[in-house]
Parts: structure tokens; sequence; C-alpha cells
């Protein structure tokens, strides 16, 4: 009765409009009190603060007000200019710069959308007065844009790993690097297939003398993310601390070095910064309750119950299901409401059948990603086809090559856990 009444009415409030933490709060404090009248009140109010009471949630405020100053930065022409010198000769140089420019600003941004709309909107022209066909370009951006939920930092990794109790930020951001890596190897392929295909051109080689100074410029924001990570892995810091370091370093680029940000947009920023945190805060903590309530009800057990008799007991079969799943949501659902709702329920399943909760989040990651060009709902797919005036079905059926080689990679990732853990297991050790 408590789980029928606590999903049905998360999912009637999803489909009314109410957004994902008010509902999954909303739906949860209702089971809880309609169903379980022996719970005292001063439960849910508890399991939602202690949800919000780990000194890792300082690094969410920190990490969107460098994502803040990097966006307004305008760095997006230097991480073009430098990406032009890595892969602009390759046949098809503007999709193969495209896609390592959003590699690039996905380790310093960690949003899908500040990627689609700040480059779509610098590169997506320029492919089209190239020569290059429209629903390409705008393809291009959108498979390549969600990179910034799997390389760290990332959004989406946060609020898994706040989701998930005793699980290390720092050891989820190094799962996603390789994985986000081979997603955008992968799309390189794709786009060099359709260059030859299409004739594409090369870029034109860039002149000896300025590669310095390319280099220097480009090397200036990524050190960002080499912050980030090398501090992180070196034991320099912890992914709480290497925010902090990244957002102070993030304000001097972009408002002493750049100077492309006036100290009078600074508030602005820490304005925005704020709110999204208030957003995600809020979203981990109404997941706790949320969670914690699934774990009362054994909702979990429930479901493995469930699977264990539709698949045989067939441990591989059930961990492919759950993985297939998690893609079709991606479809239908917002990422955040994804790894809310449905982290306390998979998480323990893929557990029982040996995942580890890193692999099992930079499996949900990729999943969102994927998700965030696919409609319905894919928002980077509406901004991608709004840049390029051409219509969000077009956009997506350009998308379908390009979907097709980050699933591969997907499941690549699904049972070679060495592609997900490898680098984590460093950062234990």
């Amino acid at each position: 009765m408590v789980v029928a009444i606590l999903f049905g009415l998360l999912f009637t409030l999803i489909l009314l409009g109410v957004p994902v933490a008010f509902a999954a709060g909303l739906a949860a404090f209702i089971a809880c009190f309609t169903c379980l009248p022996t719970v005292p009140a001063m439960v849910v109010v508890q399991r939602m603060f202690a949800g919000l009471n780990s000194f890792s949630t300082m690094c969410i405020p920190f990490f969107l007000l460098a994502g803040e100053f990097m966006t307004a930065g305008k760095i997006i022409p230097t991480l073009v200019r430098l990406s032009d010198l890595l892969v602009g000769r390759i046949r098809g140089g503007l999709a193969h710069i495209n896609i390592v420019a959003s590699l690039l600003f996905g380790g310093v941004s960690g949003a899908a959308t500040a990627d689609a709309s700040s480059l779509g909107a610098f590169l997506i022209p320029v492919m089209e007065e190239s020569g290059y066909d429209t629903d390409f370009s705008v393809a291009v951006t959108a498979t390549s844009a969600p990179l910034g939920l799997i390389i760290p930092p990332s959004n989406i990794m946060i609020i898994y790993a706040m989701t998930v109790q005793n699980l290390s930020i720092a050891a989820l951001f190094m799962g996603g690097i390789i994985p986000g890596v081979l997603i955008g190897i992968a799309l390189m392929l794709v786009a060099y297939w359709y260059a030859v295909k299409r004739g594409y051109r090369k870029e034109a080689k860039i002149p000896g003398r300025e590669i310095p100074k390319i280099l220097l410029e480009g090397i200036l924001p990524m050190l960002t993310f080499v912050i980030i990570v090398g501090g992180i892995l070196g034991g320099i810091f912890t992914a709480t601390e290497a925010a902090m370091v990244a957002a102070v370093y993030s304000f001097i680029l972009a408002v002493v070095i750049y100077r492309s940000v006036s100290l009078k947009d600074v508030p602005k920023l820490i304005l925005n910064a704020a709110k999204g945190t208030v957003v995600i805060l809020f979203l981990i903590g109404t997941s706790y309750v949320f969670g914690w309530l699934i774990g009362y009800c054994r909702v979990p057990e429930l479901v493995s119950n469930f699977m264990m008799t539709l698949t045989g007991g067939q441990g591989w079969l059930i961990k492919l299901f759950i993985v297939l799943l998690l893609f079709v949501l991606g479809f239908i659902m917002e990422g955040a409401s994804i790894v809310i709702i449905f982290t306390p329920i998979f998480l323990p399943i893929m557990q029982s059948f040996g995942m580890s909760v890193i692999q099992f989040g930079i499996i949900m990651a990729m999943a969102v990603a994927i998700g965030n060009y696919t409609p319905p709902i894919g928002p980077v797919l509406y901004i991608t086809a709004k840049i390029g005036h051409i219509t969000p079905l077009k956009a997506f059926k350009a998308c379908v090559p390009f979907m097709i080689a980050s699933l591969i990679i997907f499941f690549l990732v699904m049972y070679i856990p060495a592609l997900s853990t490898w680098l984590p297991s460093l950062l234990i050790k």
C-alpha cells in the first residue's frame, strides 16, 4: 500500500509539472503519514537534514561558481583554437574540434546545457558557413555536449554521490574520465566517417608562430581541470577543497587575466551559483527522505524478487534489464529525477550481482547524458535544434549514428568494470 501511494503520487505530481524535488518530498511525506502513522513526524525532517549534513555538500556551490565564471569568461573561442590545434587537421576538422572542445569545456563546466548553448551558438553557424550540413552540425554538438555530465566535475555525479551514503565524490569523478574520453573518440570516428562520405575538408594548418600563443591561452582554462583531477589524484585536495581552489582560479582567470568579466558582474554570477546550489541541495534532501522510505518498505528486495522470478535468477539478464530500463527512462525523464528515484531501488540489486557503486554511478551518468538529446525531454536536443533552426525530429534523426556509438561505449563500461573503476582504485590506494 505504501509503495503504491509513494510511486503513484510521485509520477502523478511529475506529470502535473511539479518539480521533481517537490514531487519526491511530497510523495514521501504523504505516503509516510498516510500508511505509517507510528513513524514520528520528526523522522522525515531528520532524514532530510541527514542528507545535507556532510562536508562534501560544500563542493556543490564552488563547482557551480567555477562553472559560472568559466561560462561568462568567454573561454569558448580559446578552447576552440586549442581543439583546432589538436584535431583540426583530421578530415572533417570542425566536427572534431566541436567534440574535443566539448570534452575540454565539460572538464571546467560540468553541465551539458551550458556546453550546448555556449559552444553550439559559437560553432554551429561556423560549421554551416564552412559547408557542413546543418543537421550534422547540430547532431555533433548535441551528442558531444553531454560529455560534461561524465567528465569531472559533473553535477549529476554530485547528486548521485550525495544520494548514496559514504561515497567519495572524488572517486566517482575519477571513474568518469575514461568512459568520457572513450565516448569522445567514438563520436569522432562517426564524424570522420561522415566527413569522408560527404567530402568535408580538413582545417587549414596553423602557422608555427601562432602555436605557442594558442597553447598558452588554451592551457590556462584547462588548468581548472588539472586542479580538480590532479589535486585529487595527488592527495593534495579533497573534492571540496579542489572545488574551492577551482572557483578562486576561475575568478582570477575571468576577471584578472582575460578581463571578460567585470567586478560588477560578479554578484550576479554568485547569485546564479547560489540559485543552482539551492535546487541541488533541496533535491539531495528530499532524495534522502524518498530513499529512506524506499528502504523502509523493502522496495529493492521486492523488485529484486520480482526480477529473479521473471528472469530465472540470471544475474547478467537482470543487470541488462536494469541498464536498458535506465536508458529508456532517459527518454522520458529528466536526469536528476532518474538519479533520485531509481538509485535507491536499483543500486542494491546491482551490488548484489557484483557491480560496484562507482560503476553503477558512471552507467547512470552515461544514461542521463544520452537522455539529454533524446525526445521528448532531451533539453540539449531542443537547444541545439533551435540554434540550427531545424526541427528537433530532424536533429534527433541525425543524432542516431552518434547515439549508437555512445551506446557501444555504454555497454563496454557495463561489461568491463575496469573502465570505470581502475582510476578510482588508484585514488583509494
